[in-house]
């Protein structure tokens, strides 16, 4: 949404409150640090240079009695973790050179090592973000935001915006990439505070040139939207590269295939309740200062006129999106109808598998024309080639890591000893302790390289105190989503933060809450609806 300069608005009868909202910051919020922050995360950044060879080297030649191609791929696995975690590279090259490593030092044959790029949860990656990039590009996802917001009645409260901008946030988080959804949304996020700050200046409950960044209602609104995006994005399976990661890893070791409609399943009580507990506790804590509005929906209203009517684009997009959606949901929708068992319901699951139906659905991008007399399509390739490949890669080697660890007998030998070391030895502590770690690595890295480091160690654990891993390696999938405390937990927690609006101190205390609350909520529901669906 581009917004106004200062001077414009103020003609059209803007105050200064709007100018100091909307003209002196960055629209997409930049991620900006403290001084001392900055300088914490250069160290971090520049140890993982001496600490991730010297990890490696120091674990090989350690005499621990181990098969020596266990210890090698050990070796190399510890220094890719402090790859991830520290980033002195990005995460998916930290990956890329594990690999290498790997072929290198002779632990697997090439061949065999790159086989699980073939994995079909890589095509859903690829669809997935492509689909997503359209709906960007074209302004799809953005129009959805103000129709949903502008729903009668919506503007009437502090409490309905607020609950209203989480949903949308939310469900678009479910199927568009959290980042991308948090910097399209934060301007109409601040244009929204904006109209709260006028109207408070107007019934004089504020001094004269108050700071609007200081406003209560202003930080409960950013928190919101980033910790929304990050609920919404556990909804479906490709809402977040975590769960994709995730149940790639899971079902690898265990054989076992979450369905489009299990995932959702499975996510929605936890998210229902989570979203719940956001906008209880973020007004707790952020108080607002006016329960009534007025200017909201006639904000949202002017907006939804400058979008226009549908494009040709944004019906293509559309087309394409409705098409991959109804693929994924309708073998689960067939087996609740028809039953597992049914010649219908099977064959429509073999025919519809997830990767294949994403595939489908972005081609339909660059086969449905904008202007058929200049062979103008929805899409092209130099704009799909913008998605997020390195998530793609990083994916990619964190199948190649489970696979080889199963392989070389490796992951066995972990989880006996741990099992031995932590006494994990019942299905609800491994849950706790995955779910726990997983929110604690998520913290001080990002919630792609929680997952990617947390379930591979969740998974030997498991299998050598003789348990079933599926439900603490999804256990752990979801707390890698739940990191909410520290701007560096995810990156919509940095783009928020970088606004301005939030305090580090208020992030610290809502963030501890949704840690603790939604930890609990993954223990409680998740072996519960999991049996529910049939999948333990």
């Amino acid at each position: 949404m581009a917004t106004d300069s200062p001077t414009q608005r103020s003609r059209e009868g803007w105050t200064d409150v709007e100018a100091v909202l909307l003209g002196n910051r960055d629209a997409l919020g930049s991620e900006r640090l403290s001084d001392t922050e900055e300088r914490v995360e250069r160290i971090r950044q520049t140890s993982g240079w001496f600490l991730a060879p010297l990890v490696a080297i120091v674990f090989f030649f350690l005499p621990l009695g181990m098969d020596g191609t266990q210890q090698t791929l050990a070796a190399v696995l510890l220094g890719v973790i402090v790859l991830w975690i520290t980033e002195p590279v990005p995460i998916p090259i930290g990956g890329l050179i594990g690999v290498a490593a790997i072929v290198f030092l002779g632990v697997a044959k090439a061949a065999d090592v790159l086989k699980p790029f073939g994995s079909t949860t890589v095509f859903t990656f690829i669809g997935a973000f492509i689909l997503a990039q359209a709906m960007m590009q074209h302004g799809v996802a953005r129009r959805i935001a103000f129709w949903l917001l502008g729903l009668p009645g919506v503007g009437k409260t502090t409490m309905r915006v607020l609950l209203a901008f989480g949903g949308v946030t939310c469900l678009l988080s479910a199927f568009v990439s959290n980042t991308a959804t948090v910097a399209m949304l934060l301007p109409t996020a601040i244009g929204i505070v904006a109209v709260i700050a006028r109207l408070l200046q107007e019934r004089g409950l504020v001094e004269p040139g108050f700071d609007p960044t200081k406003l209560r209602i202003a930080t409960a609104f950013m928190l919101m939207l980033a910790y929304s995006a990050s609920v919404g994005g556990l909804l479906t399976p490709v809402g977040s590269p975590p769960n994709l990661i995730g149940r790639g890893l899971i079902e690898e070791a265990t054989g076992k295939t979450i369905d489009f409609g299990q995932w959702f399943a499975i996510a929605f009580p936890i998210c229902a309740v989570m979203f719940v507990a956001l906008a209880i506790i973020l007004t707790l804590i952020n108080k607002p200062e006016v329960r009534k509005l007025e200017g909201v929906g006639e904000y949202l209203a002017e907006q939804k006129r400058h979008l226009g009517p549908l494009s040709r684009a944004e019906r293509n997009t559309i087309i394409a999106f409705t098409f991959t959606v109804v693929g994924w949901l309708l073998p689960s929708i067939l087996n609740v109808i028809l039953g597992d068992d049914h010649a219908v319901a099977e064959a429509v699951a073999g025919r519809l598998n997830e990767g294949i139906v994403a595939v489908a659905g972005a081609c339909l991008l660059f086969m449905l024309p904008v202007d058929w007399s200049e062979r103008r399509f929805t899409m092209s390739w130099e704009e799909a080639a913008k998605i997020d490949w390195g998530t793609i890669i990083l994916f990619g080697t964190g199948i190649i890591f489970g696979a080889l660890l199963d392989d070389t007998g490796l992951a066995e030998t972990i989880g006996k000893g741990a099992a031995s070391t932590f006494g994990v030895t019942t299905p609800f502590a491994l849950t706790v302790f995955a779910v726990l770690l997983a929110i604690l690595i998520s913290e001080t890295t990002s919630n792609t390289a929680a997952a990617a480091v947390t379930v591979p160690i969740i998974i030997p654990l498991a299998t050598a105190a003789g348990l079933d891993p599926f439900v603490p390696a999804l256990a752990a999938t979801f707390g890698a989503s739940f990191g909410f405390m520290l701007p560096v937990s995810t990156p919509q927690n940095a783009i928020v933060y970088g606004s301005g609006v939030v305090p580090i101190t208020r992030m610290i205390r809502s963030g501890i809450s949704f840690d603790i609350i939604g930890a609990i909520l993954i223990i409680i529901f998740l072996p519960i609806v999991a049996g529910l669906v049939g999948l333990v």
